[in-house]
């Protein structure tokens, strides 16, 4: 007959399991914080590497709200996309806001107006709320602080498009200020 005696040392035991779980604790944060870290460097997922980005409106707000806060990584960079003229009163005569409405609300139906700055020689020659699609180079200027501007390469008018509203941006973003 075998008989296999186990002592067992409680405080051992404990010490081990308490190294392990906060050991495993430890390795979650890391990747947590990696992922957090490293993804707000990365814009890749908003946009695409490619000559001309084209913006849908499923991702337009991430897109914007991407480039006003890192210009400096995007200029140069060349998007197209379809949306308003719309205008403010302290606009030059050659500039315009490549517009959309931003549903803020749907139970008030609430929306924003949001869009990049354009300059375009011909501005004027397109009247307010004039749908458009615009192929545009990022650039840096300055309208109420550094923006990014998109100086217009070409452009021409366009049917409004069957997804006239965006969205605020997706869960990934964390507004810096409050919107109403």
């Amino acid at each position: 007959m075998f008989v296999y005696n186990l002592k067992i040392n409680g405080s051992k035991v404990f010490k081990t399991f308490f190294i392990i779980v906060i050991l495993l604790i430890i390795c979650i944060m890391g990747i947590v914080l990696f992922r957090i870290f490293n993804g707000a460097n990365k814009a890749s997922t908003c946009m695409p590497n490619s000559d001309i980005s084209e913006i849908s409106a499923k991702n337009y707000t991430n897109v914007l709200k991407t480039v006003h806060e890192n210009i400096d990584n995007y200029i140069g960079m060349k998007i197209k996309f379809t949306g308003y003229v719309y205008r403010v009163s302290d606009l030059t005569e050659n500039q315009f806001v490549l517009a959309r409405d931003m549903i803020v609300s749907s139970n008030s139906s609430q929306y924003l107006v949001v869009g990049f700055l354009c300059e375009y020689e011909k501005a004027k020659d397109y009247s307010d709320d004039t749908w458009v699609t615009i192929t545009g180079e990022i650039t840096k200027g300055d309208y109420h602080g550094d923006m990014p501007i998109l100086k217009i390469i070409d452009i021409s008018e366009s049917e409004k498009p069957s997804e006239e509203y965006v969205y605020p941006p997706d869960e990934s973003y964390i507004p810096t200020s409050v919107i109403l």
